[in-house]
Parts: C-alpha cells; structure tokens; sequence
C-alpha cells in the first residue's frame, strides 16, 4: 500500500480508539443546519514521510493534486489573499463580499521585510537562504501574525514551515495549529510534499524528508461514519511523481507542472460534509 494510506490509517485508527472528546465544551465551528460540530483528537500527531522514496498521496479516496497545488501556488507564488485568484471554490466560506480572507495566508508570505542581505518577502527569503547559506538553521516562514489576526477571517491552519538542508536533502516540517483528518490531512500533506520538491530543484537540492506536525488532530462528529467506511477500503501502491525538471526559477511552476503516473485510488462519491 502506499506508505501515506498506512499513516493515515493509524491516525484515523488512534483518534477513534484513544482521542479524547470535546462535546461537553462550546466550540467555535457550525454544521450548515447551525448545530455545533465537534470533534474527537488527539494532541500533537507527528508524521514522517520520506520523499526521496515515495510521493505521499493516499488511495484509500482520491486526493485531487492539481486543485491542492492550485492552492498551494495561491498562497506560495500569487501571495494572494483574494479567492478570486483561486482556481477552486474551497475558500469560499470564509471569504467578504470582495473575495478577501483577510491578512491572512498569502498575504503574510508577501510582505517585505528588511535583512543585512537586502529586502525579501518570505518566500524569497527562504529561496536565497537555501542557495547561498543552506547550512543556516533560521530558514523559515511563519504566518501566524498575532498583530494581524484581528484582520483575517480565519486564523492560519498550516501556519510555519521550517527548512533545513542535510547533506544535498531539502528537509521540511509543516507545522498546523488544527486538523480536520478526513477532508484536509492528506491535501496538506500533498501540498508541502510538492513545495519540498519545487524549492529542492530550484535550488540545486534533492528531496529529503517531510515532517507534518498537527497540534489538534481532530475527526468531526459527523465524519465518523463516513472514516469508517474509508478504513474498509484496501490501498493501493503509491503512484510515480512527475515533475517538470525545466523549471529553475520558482515562479515558473504552474499546477500543469506536476503530475502523478498510475494513480489508482477507490472512487469515493459520498459528500463529506464540510464544518465552518
């Protein structure tokens, strides 16, 4: 099976099995019908995946990777805040009447700050360091600005990643405040699986590990059955991943950059319903 089916399976397993819940706290999420939505978790879940030897997609139900990169150059490359630049409508409830989520995700990424080296927004920050100091041990971005959450509408999931070069191997950790296993785990873990394997090659690096670290790792009351109906399925192996090896500047990436070869996966048409 592929290696992130198996991973998943344990999380989903350990929630169910050992997650505390919360039903006797108010919490902030709603279900469409206005009910409150709660959750089963568990605290800090660490995950490992080493890219060098497989891409981490999961079979179990098919993880849509051109809509997830679609994001994840939204918020890495446009540094945009609007969802009108969005490709997909995954945004659409948090959004104004103009579109705007706020300072919130892109937004963050794009803002310039003055070095001893020059002035860089995050993400070009983080290119420069890795290719003219990447032994450095401060390579990282954070997008959890206490000064501007007041201004988001909503407060950042997966807010730093930290980079860290061994050898000739690009390493990452994702770190995310909260997690909703069902529908975002894998499409997260896919996401900075692909930003390891951009920023590796555009400068001069091989993949190495990703480290996904979930503060709140949590399966909403509603999802349950729907979980258990997923850890029926058998897995299938992890499909080939597909990168554009022309690409040597980090803007050049689109989502058409990335593909995956002999991706089998169970179909899955049952609507998951989707908390807010």
């Amino acid at each position: 099976m592929s290696y992130a089916d198996n991973v998943l399976i344990e999380n989903l397993k350990d929630i169910l099995k050992n997650g505390v819940w919360d039903s006797d706290m108010p919490v902030r999420p709603r279900w469409e019908d206005g009910s409150p939505a709660h959750t089963v978790k568990k605290f800090a879940m660490v995950n490992r995946y080493d890219l060098s030897k497989e891409f981490p997609i999961i079979t179990l139900r098919r993880t849509f990777i051109k809509s997830a990169v679609d994001e994840l150059l939204w918020i890495w490359q446009k540094k945009s805040n609007n969802i009108r630049d969005l490709g997909s409508r995954i945004w659409d409830s948090w959004a104004d009447e103009t579109g705007s989520i706020g300072k919130a995700y892109g937004y963050q990424l794009g803002v310039k700050h003055s070095y001893p080296e020059g002035e860089f927004d995050q993400v070009g920050k983080v290119i420069f360091d890795l290719k003219t100091n990447p032994a450095s041990r401060r390579i990282i971005t954070n997008i959890y600005n206490h000064g501007d959450l007041s201004e988001m509408r909503l407060y950042p999931c997966a807010y730093s990643v930290t980079f860290n070069v061994s050898g000739k191997k690009l390493n990452a950790i994702l770190n995310q405040r909260s997690q909703d296993m069902l529908v975002a785990n894998n499409w997260n873990v896919c996401q900075y699986a692909v930003l390891v394997h951009m920023m590796a090659q555009v400068c001069s690096l091989e993949p190495g590990e990703l480290v996904h670290v979930v503060a709140d790792a949590h399966i909403y009351d509603r999802h349950i059955p729907i979980v258990e109906e997923l850890l029926k399925k058998e897995p299938f192996p992890a499909p080939k991943f597909k990168l554009d090896r022309s690409a040597d500047d980090f803007y050049q990436f689109t989502k058409d950059s990335f593909s995956l070869a002999d991706y089998k996966y169970h179909e899955f048409a049952r609507k998951i319903p989707v908390a807010v």
